[in-house]
């Protein structure tokens, strides 16, 4: 069985009447409804408030609304392997280019 991270600072945000209150402002921009579902055409009811850019990876994000969306349990369980045994998910590097050699003379 895997174990399970110690608790740290960041955790402890979660617990603040300021995450409580952002907490209301993104289920009401988002209706409620898991963006994650929305983007691939279904309709779900979102339940949590997931960080695009993880707390751990960015902390100076874990205040912005731009970086928050209301996401369903099946979809966070998706983004966070990990927690659930799983190996940690690989992100792409956003803006990468790549160019291929062509195989013509």
């Amino acid at each position: 069985m895997i174990e399970p991270r110690p608790r740290d600072e960041i955790d402890k945000l979660y617990k603040t009447k300021r995450w409580r209150d952002l907490r209301q402002v993104v289920v009401a921009r988002d209706y409620g409804m898991c963006q994650e579902c929305k983007r691939r055409g279904l309709t779900t009811k979102g339940t949590i408030i997931h960080h695009k850019i993880e707390a751990r990876e960015d902390l100076s994000l874990f205040w912005s609304v731009d970086n928050l969306e209301c996401i369903c349990p099946a979809c966070h369980n998706a983004e966070h392997p990990e927690r659930s045994g799983g190996a940690k998910k690989v992100k792409p590097k956003p803006c990468v280019v790549k160019f291929y050699g062509n195989p013509e003379r």
